[in-house]
């Protein structure tokens, strides 16, 4: 390796972000929409029920849904979910610290960034559009793709469709599914958890959050993992 070319300056073919949970903290909207919806149907729905679907598909929290009770197909679950935590952003877009001021300097770098996310996709053009300028070159959401997190479709989806290698990339994450999904695909892997803790694993880098990060730092992410 030259003088030139230092792991510190090996930047990331393109940025793929998760929404919920790593953008965004809207964790507590949705256990509140699936808490509302349960009751409404005399079922009973704990925090835990909540954290358990963290980072897993809409579908598949539908089906759980079903078994506690409510008697409606997934995808009229997973709409009305979508619609109840939609009008709770619409009074607060909650960008968990750092995020949003991360999101600008990688836009500001050059470097292309994804959004990979399993809600739907009038709720992911939502939250891209909250950002204030355009952020994403591309769009995967999980009514888009047959296999939801931790199945690595969407990743796969989202680096193809930005013309890059998997493997050049950096993925952020908040959850054990969405994690295990980055890292499956290839991605160097940097995770953010919030409402589920992570172990430490040399499969992926762990932050507690983006607050004070830099630029250069989140690059290091990825120039460290492919210098090995």
């Amino acid at each position: 390796m030259t003088d030139d070319i230092r792991p510190a300056a090996v930047r990331p073919a393109a940025v793929l972000w998760d929404m919920d949970g790593t953008l965004v903290d809207t964790e507590p909207y949705w256990l509140a929409a699936e808490t509302e919806l349960v009751h409404a149907w005399g079922g009973t729905w704990t925090l835990e029920d909540g954290l358990s679907l963290v980072g897993s598909s809409l579908t598949n929290s539908a089906r759980v849904l079903e078994s506690r009770g409510v008697k409606l197909e997934a995808l009229e679950i997973v709409d009305l979910l979508t619609d109840r935590v939609l009008e709770q952003l619409k009074h607060t877009v909650p960008w968990r610290p750092g995020s949003h001021e991360m999101l600008t300097a990688v836009r500001e770098s050059g470097v292309p960034m994804a959004l990979v996310t399993m809600s739907i996709r009038r709720m992911a053009d939502s939250i891209a559009a909250a950002a204030g300028f355009p952020a994403f070159d591309v769009v995967v959401a999980g009514d888009e793709v047959s296999n939801g997190k931790p199945d690595p479709e969407a990743y796969l989806r989202a680096a193809s469709a930005l013309g890059v290698d998997i493997a050049d990339c950096l993925a952020i994450e908040d959850s054990e599914y969405g994690v295990a999904a980055a890292v499956a695909s290839g991605a160097t892997t940097l995770a953010l958890p919030l409402h589920v803790p992570l172990p430490e694993s040399p499969a992926y880098t762990r932050w507690d959050s983006l607050d004070g990060r830099s630029l250069q730092e989140l690059f290091a992410v990825h120039a460290e993992r492919v210098s090995r």
